[in-house]
């Protein structure tokens, strides 16, 4: 039987933080994508040499998958529903029953397996998020955030994609609010995700994680051997599809945090906010120049410069380390009144 439920689309940056706003939105508490990824304290840098992507050092930008959803809705008071199945079958009648009783819910899928991506996008990236908010003739309506309008998915591909295997497998994760509170701290929500985000980024032990793994990746880049030509352009190469393809990337969620700390100034009237935001913009900007330096590198079109690239992510390391600071110091001024 066919089912189509109500679901305004929309197309976002991000696909976690896209979805949780769509799921919340939907329930009628209305936050936007730059709202849900700020409250959620996801933004982060992470070099985890020890954690393969690929061949390559596992180089992250924001929290690992769920690290939106989990946060935003403990800060909101939101209760979700988590569902993993161990057998496919088991977990596709779920998600028809979940439809059949007028649910829409969140995804998490491999990006290989799903059909409405062309062929030359598709990619082993199994911590995709979408919403399924219907189905119709054997195949499920999809909102993607990442894509413009809402598309179909033919269920065989859809099922594949929930049950893939290997790094970050989504074992057929299906999820959706349950409760929502009738009244939400924004104020308390907003401050204990900035105390979270500029403590993990600036005083973390780890020398790999925050404002310190930046320094650290750039000092391992000066010290790239040049008779190992071949290694190091994949390396590289990793580097810059880590940052600007694998979900927004490092640049893309700068911007979005600081979209949510002008929105954030507007909801809190707190002004400086909004102005603070503009740094980790200028932060934002740097990452997208360190990516094109590399990729021009990668390509022949620029020599190979390891202490160039080195220089960049330096730079990058002081923008951000100025902003968490000053972001942090602005904390006392944000206590609820």
């Amino acid at each position: 039987m066919d089912v189509v439920l109500p679901f305004e689309h929309k197309q976002t940056a991000h696909c976690e933080s896209g979805v949780i706003s769509g799921l919340l939105t939907h329930k009628e508490l209305a936050i936007s994508e730059p709202m849900a990824f700020g409250i959620s304290g996801a933004l982060t840098f992470a070099y985890l040499p020890l954690i393969k992507f690929g061949g390559m050092p596992l180089i992250a930008y924001r929290m690992p998958p769920k690290g939106v959803i989990r946060p935003l809705c403990k800060r909101l008071g939101v209760e979700m529903v988590f569902e993993t199945f161990r057998d496919p079958d088991q977990g596709m009648r779920t998600l028809d029953r979940h439809l059949d009783e007028g649910r829409v819910v969140g995804l998490q899928s491999s990006v290989y397996w799903l059909e409405y991506f062309p062929p030359d996008m598709r990619f082993h990236f199994n911590a995709h998020n979408l919403i399924v908010f219907g189905r119709r003739g054997g195949r499920y309506l999809i909102s993607d955030p990442v894509l413009e309008r809402a598309v179909e998915c033919e269920a065989e591909g859809l099922k594949k994609s929930r049950f893939t295997r290997g790094v970050l497998a989504p074992k057929g994760l299906l999820y959706y609010p349950r409760k929502i509170p009738s009244a939400i701290d924004y104020r308390g929500a907003i401050r204990d995700s900035i105390k979270k985000n500029t403590g993990m980024m600036l005083y973390t032990p780890l020398p790999f994680i925050g404002v310190r793994g930046v320094r650290m990746v750039a000092r391992k880049l000066r010290k790239l051997k040049r008779d190992e030509l071949k290694y190091n352009r994949l390396l590289i190469g990793h580097m810059v599809r880590m940052q600007e393809e694998i979900g927004t990337g490092g640049a893309g969620f700068r911007f979005l945090y600081a979209s949510f700390l002008e929105q954030a100034a507007d909801l809190l009237g707190h002004a400086p906010l909004a102005e603070i935001g503009r740094q980790l913009t200028a932060a934002g900007d740097e990452w997208r120049e360190f990516a094109l330096l590399a990729a021009k590198m990668c390509k022949g079109r620029a020599e190979m410069d390891y202490g160039a690239l080195g220089d960049r992510l330096e730079c990058v390391a002081d923008l951000e380390e100025r902003f968490y600071r000053r972001l942090r110091a602005e904390l006392p001024a944000l206590r609820a009144t």
